[in-house]
């Protein structure tokens, strides 16, 4: 579990896997913008491009989300399973 210190808790890290242009990956960051209004957590917004084992890795699967080191690929990516997990 991945979790950034800030004042007293610890505050989830989530992770974005995207690419710059991707309509799918900006549909996910505003389903995860809407969220931190809700839930405290850390985004961030890693451009599989900038990262050969990364691309390598999720070359055609993005968005992918990573919470708690669980891997959400974009048909499981929806409102209620990102705030499940963020839960």
């Amino acid at each position: 579990m991945t979790h950034v210190k800030r004042g007293m808790f610890a505050m989830k890290e989530v992770i974005l896997y995207m690419r710059e242009n991707c309509c799918l990956c900006d549909e996910v960051k505003v389903l995860l913008d809407l969220l931190q209004s809700d839930h405290e957590f850390e985004m961030i917004e890693k451009d599989i491009e900038s990262d050969e084992a990364l691309l390598q890795r999720f070359m055609i699967e993005i968005p992918v989300v990573e919470i708690d080191g669980e891997l959400l690929y974009y048909k499981e990516i929806d409102l209620i399973s990102l705030r499940e997990r963020l839960h």
